[in-house]
């Protein structure tokens, strides 16, 4: 393939947390890449998945829910720049948002992309959950008259209704150029940071609402002999009280993070785990920017 018959682009995925950025991306890639979970700001890091078809290439930025910092945190910040550096030197804007709900999210999102250069896609997500489908054209009316859109998209990523044609609309605003990345490569993320982010996923899906924000992970051992993945990972909590939560009662909670993690690896990498999990308490880790830096955040 010559570079005038090839065509690359990269698509921002953008909107405000838990609207279902991730579970997009995952779905047209047709695997698990970006982590999901019912609790916002899941995704903490920028992650590109990649999608080769033929002569098209289109490398999909999987972004951080950009949020109103109240808190000053330094992982909040370093979120929130991951997911406005996203928009920098993209293609397409996939601006997305969650049926019918206005929050001031959206329009602190919306507001980011006033002075972008790429043409900006409008996703209403989750219309299969819409009760009253009567409300979503004035909803989508509401949206238009406050910018412009190239196009206007409602579909169900979960479901993946729709998802086919934002694909094809995609693939029109592609430049003409060489593909960046091998044609079976489907992430820029190494292995180990795509297994942190399944242990942290289940430890966002088995956990109440207090610990998630206060937890990360980290990989210490990442060893293949052929037969045997062999992973010790490190779950770093804030305070005493959190790791008791993360332990669980006679160390059932962690037991079923490590299940279900060790489940996922598994489907993914088509081989045996073992996986070891140890939690450690590592005080002030998400304001601590060279401690953030040091755990891969704001390396984007």
């Amino acid at each position: 393939m010559t570079e005038e018959s090839t065509r690359c682009g990269f698509v921002a995925i953008v909107g405000r947390p838990n609207v279902g950025k991730s579970t997009l991306m995952n779905h047209i890639l047709g695997q698990k890449i970006s982590i999901t979970s019912r609790k916002p700001q899941t995704t903490r890091h920028q992650i590109l998945g990649i999608k080769t078809q033929g002569q098209d290439q289109m490398i999909y930025v999987d972004t951080p829910g950009l949020h109103d910092d109240a808190s000053g945190k330094a992982l909040n910040r370093f979120m929130n720049k991951a997911a406005a550096e996203a928009l920098r030197f993209v293609d397409l804007i996939i601006f997305m948002v969650d049926r019918t709900r206005w929050m001031p999210e959206d329009e602190l999102v919306l507001n980011k992309l006033m002075h972008v250069k790429a043409p900006v896609v409008l996703v209403v997500n989750k219309v299969d959950q819409l009760k009253d489908k009567s409300e979503l054209l004035p909803h989508i009316d509401m949206i238009k008259a406050k910018r412009e859109f190239v196009a206007i998209l409602p579909l169900s990523a979960k479901q993946g209704h729709n998802v086919e044609a934002l694909e094809e609309l995609v693939r029109q605003y592609l430049p003409q150029g060489p593909h960046h990345f091998p044609e079976d490569q489907i992430t820029d993320r190494s292995s180990r940071f795509v297994v942190a982010e399944i242990v942290r996923e289940k430890l966002m899906r088995n956990l109440g609402d207090e610990v998630p924000y206060g937890v990360t992970v980290e990989i210490e051992e990442f060893a293949h002999d052929g037969t045997l993945l062999t992973i010790s990972a490190l779950i770093l909590v804030e305070r005493e009280g959190q790791k008791r939560i993360v332990i669980g009662d006679k160390g059932a909670v962690l037991k079923a993070i490590g299940r279900d993690a060790r489940l996922d690896i598994e489907r993914m990498f088509e081989c045996k785990v073992m996986l070891n999990l140890w939690v450690k308490v590592r005080r002030g880790w998400s304001d601590d920017e060279r401690a953030l830096r040091s755990l891969g955040y704001g390396q984007e």
